[in-house]
């Protein structure tokens, strides 16, 4: 029996039931084992095969319906781990609390968190199709994937000798009407300052300097926004700071994943008392140019000076300057745009995590680019940046491109379920942001894949939103899909 909860009664029912289920399981990238363990539970209990490997990674297998027996295998696919973001006031551990989700008109919303409809809705939707009796399908592997979000390490590392299908069905895009047929390839960088520290005189006045309310998202859905970059206005403040007055600098953070824009950025600064009136001015000048920069973007930007304790040491001035370079130098944002499709972005950059440690600062960033040698060109820009300051500069994470493929069957059998849904043209494109699907097609070679799902927003993000009549349509086209497959 369905557990009564928030989702009850919204349709399609079991999907809706699943999804709540999943709310309600801790599933941070690289903390999948309990949700792994309970999609293992739920197939065993169903009767079907399944295979959980040494990363978590869940393959499913259920047999063709009558009449399907002997068609094609086809593999359904999505991530299990979502990004755990909250809002800065909120106390909330993302390892045993639930997500607290409503019901508000057309969207199921988490106000406070992030919702994991991103890609929990494909999961739950898998489920929905593994345990039913009355929708037609050829056999199928569902394959749920870990670590998707911070560096798609599942796919990477999963054995291919699991999955014998060779068209896929991706759930684990955000705009319904919209089939994806290729993304961009990325990679992290990592730019590690060793630090130097020094004592400071007695009677310094001490502050934290806070970029807050803004509103972050995706780096690669949301890189066209224009929203302001926390770390990136961080640096620009501590840079105006630098030039008009002496000043000490203690420790740098923002952000909490480099594959969101971040939202949060704090610095811990020390200054001559007979400064302190013209610290403010200049945070209050810099702040206000800044509010008029994204007044469109980021309506609720703030920039605040708050007290603190007299800080007993601080970065040498060497280190602050090095530090301060970075954050100036290193690009963020859009770097190119497709000249071949209109409004695809080509590659980009995003500054996503700042964080000062005893003996190191490491600034991460999250790059892509449907063009490898634009990719590699960044890459270069980053390493040349870190040589400039005497910095250590690490490649790591990388993922390929999925190039578009000319003649595709799964792309047709789409085509036609939503013209015989909804009479309407079902439109085809390429996206900016990663997915796995570049990684499947290495691994297994010739592989006919797409990419759909429900209308989404601000995902990555707390306020994160899913649209229940969205997922309603998508749901019957993939089960379209599979009919007539």
């Amino acid at each position: 029996m369905s557990k009564v909860g928030k989702l009850s009664g919204l349709k399609p029912e079991r999907v809706f039931y699943y999804f709540e289920e999943l709310t309600r399981i801790p599933r941070c990238s690289n903390e999948e084992k309990m949700v792994s363990d309970y999609l293992k539970g739920v197939g065993l209990n169903l009767g079907l095969e399944v295979i959980q490997d040494e990363v978590f990674n869940i393959v499913i297998k259920k047999p063709g319906t009558r009449g399907y027996e002997n068609k094609p295998t086809v593999v359904l696919q999505g991530h299990m781990d979502m990004v755990c973001e909250k809002a800065d006031d909120v106390d909330f551990d993302f390892s045993k609390d639930s997500i607290n989700i409503a019901v508000e008109g057309d969207y199921i919303v988490a106000e406070e968190t992030t919702l994991g409809a991103d890609n929990g809705i494909a999961v739950a939707m898998c489920l929905a199709i593994l345990e039913s009796k009355d929708i037609a399908h050829p056999p199928l592997e569902v394959l749920v994937t870990t670590n998707e979000e911070t560096g798609l390490t599942g796919a990477a590392e999963l054995d291919p000798k699991h999955i014998s299908g060779r068209t896929l069905i991706n759930i684990d895009s955000e705009e319904e009407g919209t089939i994806l047929v290729s993304c961009a390839g990325g990679e992290r960088n990592i730019i590690t300052i060793p630090l130097k520290w020094e004592g400071l005189e007695e009677g310094k006045a001490s502050f934290i300097l806070r970029i807050s309310g803004l509103l972050g998202g995706h780096s690669g859905m949301e890189i066209d926004k224009g929203r302001g970059n926390s770390i990136k206005i961080l640096g620009r403040v501590l840079n105006k700071i630098n030039e008009e007055l002496d000043f000490e600098l203690a420790s740098v953070d923002g952000g909490s994943k480099s594959n969101a824009i971040p939202r949060l950025a704090l610095a811990k600064i020390a200054t001559n008392k007979n400064d302190i009136e013209k610290l403010k001015k200049i945070v209050d000048n810099i702040s206000n140019e800044i509010k008029l920069e994204l007044a469109t973007s980021d309506k609720d930007v703030s920039i605040t000076l708050e007290k603190i304790d007299s800080l007993e040491s601080a970065f040498t001035k060497e280190i602050t300057n090095n530090i301060i370079t970075a954050l100036m130098l290193i690009p963020s944002g859009i770097q190119s745009m497709s000249q071949d499709i209109i409004g695809l972005i080509e590659s980009s950059n995003n500054l996503g995590v700042l964080k000062t440690y005893e003996d190191k600062v490491t600034i991460e960033c999250a790059m892509r680019s449907s063009v490898g040698s634009l990719k590699s060109n960044i890459a270069i820009q980053l390493k040349l940046i870190a040589q400039a300051i005497n910095a250590h500069w690490l490649s790591t994470s990388a993922y390929p491109a999925w190039e578009y493929k000319k003649d595709s069957y799964i792309r047709e059998v789409f085509k036609k379920s939503y013209k015989e849904l909804y009479n309407k043209e079902l439109e085809v494109a390429a996206i900016h942001a990663g997915l796995e699907c570049g990684l499947f097609k290495e691994k297994f070679g010739e592989i006919d894949m797409v990419s759909f799902g429900p209308n989404m927003k601000g995902v990555h993000a707390p306020g994160e939103s899913l649209s229940i009549s969205s997922t309603e349509r998508t749901f019957e086209l993939l089960k379209k899909v599979l009919e007539n497959i």
